[in-house]
């Protein structure tokens, strides 16, 4: 399980990425393409066409950081849009957990919660 500050928000990138960028060029796709703050201290998920990886950039206090992993076998269940839709889609810490552990979020079915 990923154990994040509320603070910190999670969006996912619903287009294809180059798996060969990493710091300087998923930068430019968070400011550009997802129009977003990369220095806000948030995480920004990018999946590579196949979907067998993936990669994570955030900043950490002091420079940023890019986590990456890239499955043996099988694809993550992460859900890319057509043309002209959403460019980006907020999750929680605990979708991204799932997501990771190759859950499908579109088939998981979410139980009611209280919510602030």
């Amino acid at each position: 399980m990923i154990h994040l500050p509320a603070s910190v928000r999670v969006y996912l990138c619903l287009t294809a990425c180059d798996m060969r960028k990493s710091f300087d060029g998923l930068h430019a796709l968070v400011r550009e393409h997802l129009e977003l703050d990369a220095y806000a201290g948030h995480l920004f998920v990018f999946a590579g066409r196949r979907r067998d990886r993936v990669k994570i950039l955030y900043w950490d206090r002091d420079g940023f950081a890019v986590w990456s992993k890239r499955l043996e076998e099988g694809a993550y269940a992460v859900p890319f849009g057509g043309s002209g839709e959403e460019r980006r889609q907020e999750i929680t810490a605990q979708e991204l957990g799932a997501l990771l552990s190759g859950i499908d979020l579109k088939q998981a079915a979410r139980r009611k919660r209280y919510h602030l």
